[in-house]
């Protein structure tokens, strides 16, 4: 898999070169990989502490999302009364832009780390929450009957079935949130920070320093590709049991 992203990510900066070769597109516009390439390597020493810093936001965010997450979708399965009032608020928090939410974030939670972390976790919240819900919901009606049977307890119901059973579909919501976390973070910082990625890339642009931009924005695409990847493995040794099928074509 990390070969075939390699490939892939070659691929992408060779079309890119080819096409601000043909186009003659000024580099103030779009610089070339080269240029990009030796903004990263200048600005390195500038560039490390501030992907830190959003690497944080992400992670802490992809953390709280997913156990706030979590709770609230084994509270809906267990509690039924609260699933008709519980859900339709999830709704609503999607429905929402993130981007008419994050000045009122900053303004209730500041400047600093605590309102990128809820911009990330408003995002995250839905997939995972919708994702094990409907994996807690979807058990095998045969298994739960059995477990009654034998006198099984509803929490050990939830524990041993229900849970075990959701994993697979929960591993796919936590995939979505984590490819999507990297956007709150970079939002809330585009609204209102000082340190930051997103806030590199706005300071560079208000600056025409084009390819230094460029070169923050690679170390991000990097950083969330490489979170999404060390996701995946996880949630692969994880769910180790699941076989994957493909269509086969006849």
């Amino acid at each position: 898999m990390v070969l075939r992203a390699t490939v892939a990510g070659l691929f992408i900066v060779g079309l890119w070169q080819i096409i601000v070769l043909l186009t003659g597109v000024p580099a103030f516009i779009l610089p070339s990989p080269a240029d990009v390439l030796f903004a990263l390597i200048e600005d390195a020493a500038f560039l490390a502490p501030h992907a830190g810093v959003t690497a944080l936001e992400i992670i802490l965010g992809l953390c709280l999302g997913t156990a706030l997450g979590s709770v609230s979708a084994i509270l809906m399965i267990w509690f039924r009364p609260l699933r008709a009032w519980l859900f339709p608020v999830l709704v609503i928090s999607q429905a929402l832009p993130v981007f008419a939410l994050a000045p009122i974030l900053v303004l209730w939670l500041g400047y600093g780390l605590a309102s990128k972390v809820a911009m990330a976790v408003m995002i995250i919240f839905f997939p995972v929450t919708a994702a094990l819900y409907d994996g807690l919901r979807r058990t095998d009606p045969g298994l739960l009957d059995l477990a009654q049977t034998m006198g099984a307890s509803s929490w050990t119901i939830l524990r041993y079935i229900r849970i075990p059973a959701a994993i697979p579909v929960f591993a796919s919501g936590l995939r979505v949130a984590t490819a999507v976390a990297p956007i709150g973070a970079v939002v809330g910082e585009w609204v209102g920070s000082s340190a930051g990625l997103g806030y590199l890339m706005l300071h560079w642009n208000a600056r025409m320093q084009v390819d230094s931009m460029f070169a923050a924005l690679s170390v991000l695409a990097v950083l969330a590709v490489s979170l999404y990847f060390l996701v995946d493995h996880g949630l692969r040794r994880l769910t180790y049991w699941q076989t994957e099928t493909d269509i086969k074509r006849g």
